[in-house]
Order: structure tokens, then C-alpha cells, then sequence
């Protein structure tokens, strides 16, 4: 197989995979936000039944936040190693300038990784942020019925 397809199924494979992760956080965000707004925290009578409605979806966030970096580590990492075959299949012929350009491109997936995980992890810490509101609100939504019964 070209070291041209190689170098094309490393990027497309990493690039791809990051950005299929990186619409899934930005999708799985979105569809929560939207069932935050619209919860009836009235309905819920047990806070777990409550707990477990809020929080679907947030580990797969969590998960691509925290991956996303080691995704884009193994892009950079496949990058180089082929960079270092290109540089051994050449020995005598080595031009540095094309050896830069392929070790600058390389670094081009670590960079993806970080772009898909810094924004997911701020996705994730907003989204469990609002989750906590949630749950102290219908704590106190709880108490005052309590109340509202001990007066009757």
C-alpha cells in the first residue's frame, strides 16, 4: 500500500472519528438542554427517578471529553511513525522541508483531539451545573409540599 494512502487513512480515520465525536456532544447537549427546559419536576416523586432522567447522556459528554486527546495522541503518533518510515525509505534523498511539513501535519490531530475535548468537557460541567439546579429544586418543591401538609 502508497504511503500516500496510509497518511490519507490516518487522517480521514482520526479527523473522522474526532468530528463524529465532537457532533455527538454537540447533539446529545442540545437534546439535554431542551428536556432540561422542559422537565415538570412536580411529576417526579422519587429524586433517583429524577437523577436517572437528567443524567442520560452525560457520560457518553464526559467520555468524549476525555478521549477526544487520546484520539487525537494516536493520529499524531501514527502520523510520526510514518513520517519515520518516509524518512528511513529515503536515506540518502532525505528533503528536510518535506520532512517539517509531513511531522507540522502530524501534529494536526492532537490539535483536533483538543478541539473536540475542551469544548465537550465545558459542554459536561455546564450540563451537570444544571443538573444540581434541577435536583435542589425539586428538594425545596419537596419540603414546601411537606410543609404545606404539616399545616393542614
Amino acid at each position: 500500500m502508497p504511503i500516500d494512502q496510509i497518511k490519507n487513512i490516518i487522517d480521514y480515520g482520526i479527523i473522522g472519528l474526532l468530528v463524529l465525536s465532537s457532533i455527538t456532544a454537540f447533539a446529545l447537549a442540545i437534546e439535554r438542554v431542551l428536556f432540561y427546559r422542559s422537565v415538570k419536576l412536580a411529576s417526579y416523586r422519587h429524586k433517583l427517578a429524577l437523577e436517572l432522567d437528567l443524567s442520560k447522556g452525560l457520560g457518553t459528554i464526559a467520555s468524549i471529553g476525555s478521549n477526544a486527546p487520546y484520539i487525537g495522541l494516536l493520529g499524531t503518533v501514527l502520523a510520526i511513525i510514518l513520517t519515520f518510515y518516509i524518512i528511513g525509505d529515503k536515506q540518502d534523498n532525505i528533503d528536510t522541508g518535506e520532512i517539517m511539513k509531513h511531522l507540522a501535519l502530524a501534529l494536526k490531530a492532537t490539535a483536533a483531539g483538543l478541539l473536540v475535548a475542551i469544548p465537550s468537557t465545558i459542554i459536561y460541567n455546564a450540563l451537570v451545573g444544571y443538573v444540581d439546579r434541577l435536583i435542589a429544586q425539586w428538594e425545596i418543591l419537596q419540603d414546601s409540599k411537606k410543609g404545606d401538609e404539616a399545616h393542614r
